[in-house]
């Protein structure tokens, strides 16, 4: 792993290189120093699991046949431009929250100089992805099935990123509004796509697959993306702040959080009063008199119960599955999420 790591590494390098010699645009030096300080800050800092994902993908579709350099390269851009995809979401995603950090580092915007111009700078990282696939892809049968996997992902997530923003609007929070099928909605279109189907679709396309055929995988992946947010939800309040490196806020933030909806169902009326008063507020004493009331609703045991439960439904759908390199494409990614601590 740290090996594919180090070579995916390096194909960020080539990418950036060709992007800041791109010969559409007429560089200068101050130009080219701010490109490349910005894709610096945003693209390579992560976990890089999505652009990791599309190379393992790949090689599980080949069934243990040895990859050439060629396939490695062109499996690592396209791990890449979902990683690009990501930086581009995450910068201008945090200038709608007016986040402070990430990554355990300053927000982009928040970092001196840059303010506003880290809009511009989102757009920059958009158009980066079509620079890129243009370069090693256009010659490819797949390569219009390419641009708009990307574009239609692009589009979903942007719009459950919208239901997400107008369901917590300044003024207009409203509990009664937070049900299992917004909840669901919201993390299907707005994570789902883009961090579970889009890399395995990527793998599919490569491997010279029709998308088309796969209508099946795309919704076990969607399923899979719902379940992971759900984790997320939950490791939010309950994970330990040590492990998933940062202190959960979906409280505070009036987030509409699994935790929150499944309160809503189970509560009484006398609880209702203490969600509808407490919930949403970064008053420390109102966030701990959610959590109380979390565990008097036992949520604890819910998710436990939840978690179980879609893990069966799951594996029961991916073996199911006619293929077995699909199967085993499917296997790890539920692998890598099951009862995750982070």
């Amino acid at each position: 792993m740290a090996d594919l790591k180090s070579t995916f590494l390096k194909v960020y390098s080539v990418l950036k290189q060709e992007l800041l010699e791109d010969p559409a645009f007429e560089w200068t030096p101050d130009s080219r120093q701010w490109v490349e300080r910005m894709l610096d800050y945003n693209v390579p800092g992560g976990k890089l699991n999505r652009g990791l994902s599309v190379i393992d993908s790949y090689k599980l579709l080949k069934e243990g046949q040895e990859l050439t350099a060629e396939e490695i390269f062109l499996a690592s851009a396209l791990g890449w431009c979902i990683e690009w995809l990501q930086a581009y979401f995450l910068v201008l995603d945090d200038i709608m929250d007016s986040s402070h950090t990430r990554r355990g580092q300053p927000c982009w915007f928040r970092v001196p100089k840059v303010g506003l111009i880290a809009a511009n700078d989102g757009i920059l990282l958009r158009n980066h992805i079509p620079r890129i696939l243009k370069k090693h892809f256009r010659g490819k049968a797949y390569y219009v099935d390419l641009l708009d996997l990307f574009n239609e992902v692009e589009f979903q997530t942007a719009s459950g990123q919208m239901i997400d923003l107008i369901t917590t609007l300044e003024g207009e929070k409203d509990l009664s509004k937070y049900t299992l099928s917004l909840h669901r909605r919201i993390v299907q279109y707005k994570t789902a796509y883009y961090s579970f189907y889009l890399p395995v679709a990527c793998a599919l396309l490569i491997a010279g697959e029709n998308l088309d055929n796969h209508i099946v995988v795309k919704d076990i992946l969607v399923q899979m993306g719902i379940y992971f947010q759900v984790q997320d939800d939950y490791l939010d309040c309950f994970g330990d702040p040590e492990t998933i490196g940062k202190i959960g806020t979906d409280i505070e933030d009036f987030k509409c959080s699994w935790l929150v909806v499944k309160a809503l169902e189970l509560c009484n009326e006398e609880q209702k009063k203490v969600l509808y008063e407490h919930y949403g507020k970064a008053d420390p004493a109102s966030v701990a008199k959610v959590k109380v009331l979390y565990n008097e609703l036992k949520l604890q045991g819910v998710f436990t119960e939840y978690e179980n439960e879609s893990y069966k439904k799951l594996v029961t759908s991916i073996e199911a599955h006619p293929s077995k390199p699909v199967q085993a494409v499917l296997k790890s990614f539920l692998a890598k999420i099951y009862k995750r601590q982070k």
